[in-house]
């Protein structure tokens, strides 16, 4: 499983025209579900995004968590994480779990994070979407599990 973490000073993601979800200050993270994920290993991820320390101080250091600065989430599904490019040109996306098992993962991911008390919002999975934000910093985190 593949979390890419950006610090944001706001996002939003929209289908079509219509705007289905967005945020003020806090994470868009574009997740990654590969063959063989857990929902252990989704819980044990979201945890870390709730934890990790890339918001500054008052020294402009990375002491403060997503929870401390009770910034919210914007959780977005995105299998082309999980790219092979090592052949040719058209990336291959066999490591991606099948659509089913992943919107499951994905759905307890996005749990995990609101049991933490994190405000969280999600793309629609499955559809073509557009995403915006405003990287603040810019911060970007790659996270595995």
């Amino acid at each position: 499983m593949i979390a890419l973490v950006q610090r944001v000073a706001e996002a939003n993601v929209s289908v079509g025209n219509e705007t289905v979800s967005d945020i003020s200050e806090g994470i868009l993270v574009l997740l990654g579900i590969k063959k063989g994920d857990t929902e252990e290993k989704s819980k044990r991820l979201a945890e870390r995004c709730v934890h990790l320390r890339i918001f500054e101080d008052e020294e402009g250091k990375f002491n403060y968590s997503l929870k401390d600065v009770g910034g919210s989430a914007l959780v977005v599904s995105q299998f082309t994480l999980l790219a092979d490019t090592s052949r040719g040109r058209r990336p291959s996306f066999t490591d991606a779990e099948v659509p089913e098992r992943s919107r499951h993962l994905y759905e307890v991911f996005a749990r995990t994070l609101n049991t933490w008390g994190i405000q969280t919002k999600t793309g629609s999975f499955g559809e073509r979407m557009r995403i915006r934000l405003v990287n603040n910093g810019p911060v970007t985190i790659i996270l595995e599990e």
